[in-house]
């Protein structure tokens, strides 16, 4: 959890750079540069940086000059690296000093889809697990071979150091450190500004392009292309309204899978969980009666589900955020 000094409100930097798609920035702008006083907790203080202060050309044809720069970086509480401009291009000293020093002082890192390359060349992910956009992991493997690349997840959250996969899993990644910081409530409440769903996992595969025809796999749309598929609830109406078409359960299977990269079960199992996190946060009930108000049949089932999705136990987060307040 970032917690930093009560005289101040923590820092956030991101990385502009030259030939940057604005996508991956923008998201970071949305979520920690907008002021959200409606949420009654103390927000961030949104800083871009760059290597210098000359106008910086972006994708789809316009230009921008960042306010700061890599010394406001390497000061930030969190530092957000959202790309690189060339995943085969070394990475300039200036970037991996500023990215040295910050980890050095125990600021959070995190990468967005290409970004990883930019940590990696810092050798801040060396011996640890991380990933990237699908396209970009096997150059990442072969370029760093001491990083652990795993191209089955949204986003890794390794502690001190977090990577995402594609575009869109940035999204994921950024929504998961506000509920770090501050919790389910606030997290969900970003979400629904977004219009995006409240919680996905970090372990939820990315859509990987099978070589040699359209094929993907996964439970995530658009890596790097958009921001996925469009909202489950459509075709859980459908359940409910019993409209399955000519092959009844089989078309709705197709249908759930089609909107939203995986399978009824598990939808329905991360619906669960995410229905969990308010209720451990807020309220003092038994996790077994928890676990049985969000659906579960039994105690068991519902660890194992949340401790699979969470990474930890809900006892575990439940004292976390409780110390968190």
């Amino acid at each position: 959890m970032l917690v930093p000094p009560p005289s101040r409100l923590p820092t956030v930097a991101a990385l502009a750079f030259d030939g940057m798609s604005p996508f991956e920035l923008g998201c970071v702008v949305e979520i920690f540069g907008l002021s959200r006083p409606e949420l009654r907790v103390p927000w961030y203080d949104l800083k871009v940086c760059a290597e210098g202060n000359e106008p910086m050309r972006v994708v789809g044809g316009f230009s921008m000059r960042a306010e700061h720069g890599l010394d406001v970086l390497a000061s930030a509480d969190t530092v957000i690296v959202p790309g690189v401009a060339d995943v085969r291009a070394p990475v300039s000293p200036a970037l991996v000093a500023a990215l040295r020093q910050a980890f050095e002082r125990k600021a959070r890192i995190v990468s967005i889809c290409s970004g990883a390359f930019a940590l990696a060349a810092a050798g801040l992910l060396d011996g640890r697990e991380a990933t990237t956009h699908w396209k970009y992991a096997d150059l990442l493997q072969r370029r760093f071979p001491e990083i652990r690349v795993n191209t089955d997840v949204l986003y890794v959250d390794g502690g001190q150091i977090l990577t995402s996969a594609g575009s869109a899993a940035g999204l994921d990644l950024l929504v998961h450190l506000v509920r770090t910081d501050h919790g389910a409530t606030v997290a969900n409440a970003v979400a629904r500004r977004l219009v995006i769903p409240p919680h996905r996992d970090g372990g939820q595969a990315q859509f990987i392009q099978a070589r040699g025809d359209a094929g993907r796999r996964g439970r995530r749309g658009g890596q790097g292309d958009g921001v996925g598929a469009g909202p489950p609830e459509r075709a859980d109406q459908r359940r409910r309204s019993g409209e399955d078409g000519p092959h009844g359960g089989a078309h709705l299977r197709q249908a759930i899978q089609g909107q939203t990269g995986t399978s009824p079960l598990r939808w329905v199992i991360s619906q669960r969980v995410a229905a969990s996190l308010p209720m451990l946060e807020s309220t003092g009930a038994p996790v077994e009666e928890i676990g049985a108000a969000v659906g579960f049949e039994s105690p068991v089932t519902f660890r194992h589900h949340f401790t699979r999705a969470m990474r930890t136990s809900p006892s575990a987060y439940r004292r976390a955020f409780s110390a968190a307040r």
